[in-house]
């Protein structure tokens, strides 16, 4: 067990660190980030709404048979808290909540990677290889948009940066450390729970908050990306299948 800990703890802190680089890179070579960061907002976006659709969803319903209800529920949770955001807390600064949503989606689905690493792990090294090589490849991307985000909303570059870091790199080895230890008492049913919701709010952050972006600046390339982002979700998929 000492070994399975291990591993996960390292597979997870991995994912947090090439988030970190995603981050630093779009702080530290920030006109670089700007040329391309409809790139990577499309890319992400063909990843999160493809592994939701064509993995997180249908895993969570083999898991838990109330799965429909808790994928619409993290669905309109986050808009809903999104509408709350805007009407009652940003209306001096609107655009602030367009950071804040992303950013709590993305915490929640990255600490929700830290569970998924615990249980892969403790099934086999290799279904958590597996997991880890497909969870990995979206983590430069994520940083990035969620940083990119988060300035477009409002925040300046080191609040981004703590926040980026703190909602997308740090929530994952903690999502490990924490739920490792409980693995034998997270049944089946809760973990499609989790899924399902987290699929809800990737949805959510893709669909209404990357794409819309993307098409607000577009680019040469955007299409290219986002399918690109469809491909290696594809990639992911079926190295699990």
């Amino acid at each position: 067990m000492g070994a399975q800990f291990s591993t996960a703890l390292t597979a997870s802190l991995l994912a947090g660190l090439v988030t970190t680089v995603g981050i630093y890179v779009i702080r530290y070579f920030e006109a670089w980030g700007q040329r391309n960061t409809t790139y990577f907002s499309c890319f992400a976006a063909g990843v999160l709404i493809s592994v939701s659709f064509l993995h997180i969803i249908p895993k969570s319903f083999e898991m838990n048979e109330r799965a429909p209800f808790y994928l619409l529920a993290g669905y309109l949770s986050i808009h809903f808290f999104n509408r709350f955001l805007t009407a009652y807390v940003c209306d001096k600064n609107p655009e602030s909540a367009m950071g804040i949503i992303p950013m709590l989606g993305i915490g929640f689905h990255s600490l929700i990677d830290g569970v998924v690493y615990s249980i892969t792990f403790s099934v086999s090294v290799f279904t958590g290889v597996l997991t880890a090589i497909g969870m990995v490849l979206h983590e430069f991307p994520e940083g990035i948009v969620t940083y990119v985000l988060l300035i477009r909303g409002g925040f300046t570059k080191k609040k981004a940066s703590v926040l980026a870091f703190l909602a997308a790199a740090l929530t994952t080895p903690l999502g490990t450390l924490v739920s490792f230890p409980m693995i034998s008492q997270i049944d089946k049913s809760l973990l499609g729970a989790l899924l399902s919701i987290s699929a809800g709010a990737l949805v959510y952050v893709g669909a209404t908050h990357l794409l819309p972006h993307a098409e607000h600046e577009p680019r040469k390339y955007s299409l290219v990306a986002l399918l690109g982002g469809i491909f290696v979700a594809l990639g992911i998929v079926l190295s699990k299948s």
